[in-house]
């Protein structure tokens, strides 16, 4: 499956893209919601809430205002991480070596310092409660693979778009890159950074708000139900990625 691929889009447009500008209208991109930082610290917490961490965004916020009363451990340096590329990220254009650079920054408590910002030598799997679930790409093939998603990603961002299909082709974005599994670790926090900098850098900068991440928490069991379209990278049925493409915009309309 090519990210360029306009395969699902009539779909896509029935079921969710549509909505999107109406959505996008409604939506509260103020700073009575939020400031940029505020929201950037939000989402670097929730996209590692949903890789386990139990720092909640009360208690990450908490250690900001008052840091020297509480313990720093691996857990809050890895969000403080995860903030720092993000931050990185808003201020620099995305490409291959971009992302390298911000998975350099993400990763630093997950990886030794050889294996951060770099591509995998390993092969990596995706394992459950019952054991592996899915086998990502040898990785032999994942420069290949990710200097085509890259090329992508260029067309992309040089083409015209609507901003319904900036979202569609973010998820799909976000979607080969998580079957790809460029690193040995960090691969969903870079995948949902990567989705969130291309609708950034394609349809404004006020996009980085969009609180993507807190939706795909609350919603995480769907989230990795919908990313599951094979046992391995040869044999994902992408037929089936509509529901997947499909999750980012309901985070327009999830407020509370």
């Amino acid at each position: 499956m090519e990210i360029t691929d306009r395969k699902y889009l009539d779909q896509y447009a029935a079921l969710a893209g549509n909505r999107i500008p109406e959505l996008i209208a409604g939506f509260d991109f103020s700073e009575e919601r939020g400031g940029l930082d505020f929201l950037t610290t939000a989402s670097a917490v929730f996209s590692s809430n949903i890789e386990g961490n139990s720092i909640d965004l009360n208690s990450f916020m908490n250690y900001q205002l008052n840091g020297q009363k509480f313990k720093v451990g691996k857990e809050i340096a890895e969000i403080e991480n995860l903030v720092m590329a993000y931050k990185l990220a808003q201020n620099i254009e995305l490409t291959e070596d971009s992302l390298l650079n911000c998975h350099r920054i993400l990763s630093e408590t997950l990886l030794i310092k050889s294996k951060r910002g770099t591509y995998r030598t390993e092969q990596v799997g995706v394992f459950g409660k019952s054991g592996l679930s899915y086998l990502a790409v040898e990785p032999e093939f994942v420069k290949k693979e990710m200097k085509l998603l890259f090329a992508g990603i260029a067309v992309l961002l040089s083409n015209e778009l609507t901003v319904s299909e900036a979202f569609y082709f973010a998820s799909m974005i976000h979607l080969k890159f998580v079957q790809v599994h460029p690193f040995m670790d960090g691969n969903g926090r870079a995948a949902r950074l990567l989705e969130k900098w291309f609708i950034a850098q394609k349809i404004g900068k006020q996009f980085w708000k969009l609180p993507s991440e807190e939706y795909y928490l609350k919603n995480r069991k769907r989230y990795y139900e919908t990313l599951d379209l094979g046992v391995n990278y040869y044999e994902l049925d992408n037929d089936r990625c509509i529901g997947f493409l499909t999750m980012l915009p309901g985070c327009l309309e999830d407020e509370e």
